[in-house]
């Protein structure tokens, strides 16, 4: 039995019963000390150990022993080097096993339809125009109005074939990841850690669907580093797809005869942005200033700084995922209803009626503890 297998299977499973590894400790019958080694991978779990385990965590004892799916077509870039990349990487792949799994058991596979413009775009000259050209020809394949401002992020994605999967992680370093279509994907990863804004899980996803569109040439998991190029141009690519040009100009203007301030904030809850991706398109657009104007007009009004990770009338967690409900510390916050994934969660219920999967399975499919899901299944309504 691999010890790192286990490891990484007992700490997803302990944290999605929301459990500490002292509770676990207990229940399992040894020191948190003896745990920790069993979670670090360090020791191996004695015959009688695994089965406490796996009775602790209401489990097989061939759950403990799942190896990952082997994810190699991976796009996961941080600024700094991450402790849980290991982590991350078999969470991701576990959660699209099941993902992948459950939509052969249905035949409910989604077809990805994004695939032939990627095809077209890497014949393209990479740079500023590949990337304004990516964000119109996605909205258009996507059906999205030319002056339409995006509402359901994750359920655009979801019903265009592109796996959403929100995980926390404790790091300012890390954003999202993304995976390829012969990975078991599209998949876009997004971290909903709750000190980094609602603003920045949206602009994550759709940088990496950039990335998905723009370089999957460079798709492979043994690079960590950022390629400055890359991302600006997967930066450029989002900025221009949650904003595109003509109508964010057409709202810019509209809002003339506010003070900066109020005019920025006014644009940025229209297109479910951050203040920062508003200010960018300006700068892009020839207002060079911009950045320093608004840092002044905004202590003069407040009386105070703009902290580096605060985000002005910052939108809430329910603008994301109604899987991950957390306080956000941005001003005028989005709601969590505003990105929202929920075809896995579709997927689970129509296995669940059918009666091709039990209640406790969709349950660790979704994460949640069997009493959640319980509470869920009850508050289905057709």
């Amino acid at each position: 039995m691999s010890s790192e297998n286990i490891g990484l299977n007992l700490r997803r499973l302990r944290l999605m019963r929301n459990l500490s590894q002292e509770e676990l400790a207990q229940k399992i019958g040894i020191t948190r000390t003896a745990y920790i080694r069993l979670e670090n991978g360090t020791t191996q779990p004695r015959t009688s150990t695994l089965q406490a385990i796996a009775k602790a965590l209401d489990v097989k004892p061939a759950d403990l022993l799942q190896p990952p799916m082997e994810l190699k077509a991976v796009r996961f870039r941080a600024k700094k080097k991450l402790k849980s990349r290991k982590q991350v990487l078999f969470e991701v792949s576990d959660w699209l096993r099941k993902f992948n799994s459950l939509e052969a058991c249905l035949d409910a596979k989604k077809p990805y339809i994004l695939e032939e413009l990627a095809e077209r775009l890497a014949r393209e000259k990479p740079g500023a125009e590949r990337a304004k050209m990516a964000a119109r020809l996605a909205r258009e394949r996507m059906g999205i109005e030319p002056g339409e401002s995006i509402r359901d992020l994750c359920g655009l994605l979801e019903t265009s074939g592109i796996k959403v999967y929100p995980i926390k992680i404790a790091s300012n370093d890390f954003f999202g990841l993304s995976v390829a279509p012969q990975d078991g994907g599209p998949a876009i990863v997004v971290n909903v850690w709750e000190r980094i804004s609602v603003e920045r899980w949206i602009f994550s996803a759709v940088h990496e669907l950039g990335h998905l569109l723009l370089h999957l040439d460079s798709f492979d998991v043994e690079l960590e580093e950022e390629d400055p190029q890359e991302e600006k141009e997967a930066n450029l690519f989002a900025a221009n797809f949650l904003m595109p040009e003509e109508v964010f100009l057409k709202e810019w203007e509209e809002a003339k005869g506010l003070p900066l301030i109020d005019r920025v904030m006014k644009v940025k809850r229209i297109f479910k942005v951050s203040y920062r991706t508003v200010l960018y398109r300006l700068y892009e657009s020839g207002h060079h200033e911009i950045w320093q104007q608004f840092a002044y007009e905004y202590r003069r009004q407040k009386g105070q700084a703009l902290c580096g990770h605060e985000e002005p009338q910052a939108l809430t967690a329910e603008a994301f995922s109604e899987w991950e409900p957390v306080a956000e510390r941005e001003p005028y916050k989005l709601v969590e209803v505003d990105f929202k994934p929920d075809r896995l969660a579709l997927l689970v219920r129509q296995a669940i009626e059918n009666e091709q999967i039990t209640l406790s399975k969709g349950a660790e499919i979704l994460g949640l503890t069997v009493d959640k899901m319980r509470i869920l299944a009850n508050s289905w309504v057709n």
